[in-house]
């Protein structure tokens, strides 16, 4: 009969071999464990770049408005009448791309909708010391007012958005480190210089003389003047 030694101390006992049993446990934990790190990261990668929508929610992301109140810097007198406001909407497709590259790897294309408003206002503040005769009688009144100016647009950022976004590779891994990432201020700038455009040919500067016309003879009248002409010229006439 052959006897088995057998340790006391609680160390395995070695193999035919001579080499000691390691647990084949371990060794299979270390593929594992690499495989849910690299799953963690893209995941955390994927929700950055937007690859992966809707998983921001998996770790509580919240949004916390941390702005200061809004501080009054100036305030300003106006003289001018609005008389006419026109509502503009145009679609803005700006491209940007580099020469001997194709658009895949870097260049942009964004398709956006810009809507926003453009006033028209007579500068009654503007009256010349002469701009203004009255008959004996008082029933007779000449004005000569500026021509209507128009505002600069004012775009709204609730009926502005970007429709679709086209980007290169290498445009992509910028935003990634950028402080603004996929910035909209291009297109902004374009879409206010095509309403002014617009609003410049629409004919808002006549309506807005009309009306202001019809605004004050209607006030002279009620005062008891029976004739009210308005003229408009350039204030260096």
């Amino acid at each position: 009969m052959t006897s088995t030694d057998v340790k006391t101390d609680g160390t395995p006992a070695p193999d035919a071999a001579g080499g000691s049993r390691r647990p084949a446990r371990t060794r299979g934990c270390l593929p594992f464990a690499g495989v849910c790190a690299v799953a963690l990261a893209l995941l955390l990668v994927g929700s950055r770049v937007g690859l992966l929508p809707g998983f921001g929610d998996l770790f509580g992301e919240r949004t916390t408005d941390r702005s200061g109140p809004a501080v009054l810097k100036a305030v300003q007198d106006m003289s001018a009448y609005q008389a006419a406001s026109g509502d503009f909407q145009v679609v803005v497709d700006l491209e940007k791309d580099t020469k001997f590259l194709p658009d895949a790897v870097r260049g942009t294309r964004t398709l956006y909708v810009g809507a926003g408003t453009v006033a028209a206002s007579v500068d009654l503040g503007g009256v010349a010391e002469d701009g203004v005769k009255v008959d004996e009688d008082r029933t007779e009144a000449e004005l000569r007012l500026p021509h209507a100016v128009l505002s600069k647009p004012a775009l709204d950022p609730d009926r502005s958005y970007a429709v679709s976004k086209q980007r290169g590779l290498l445009d992509r891994l910028g935003d990634l480190f950028s402080d603004n990432p996929g910035s909209e201020q291009a297109v902004n700038k374009l879409a206010a210089r095509r309403i002014a455009e617009a609003a410049e040919e629409s004919g808002l500067t006549t309506r807005a003389e009309k009306n202001t016309t019809s605004m004050l003879q209607g006030l002279l009248g009620s005062l008891g003047f029976e004739k009210v002409t308005v003229r408009y010229a350039d204030p260096s006439s």
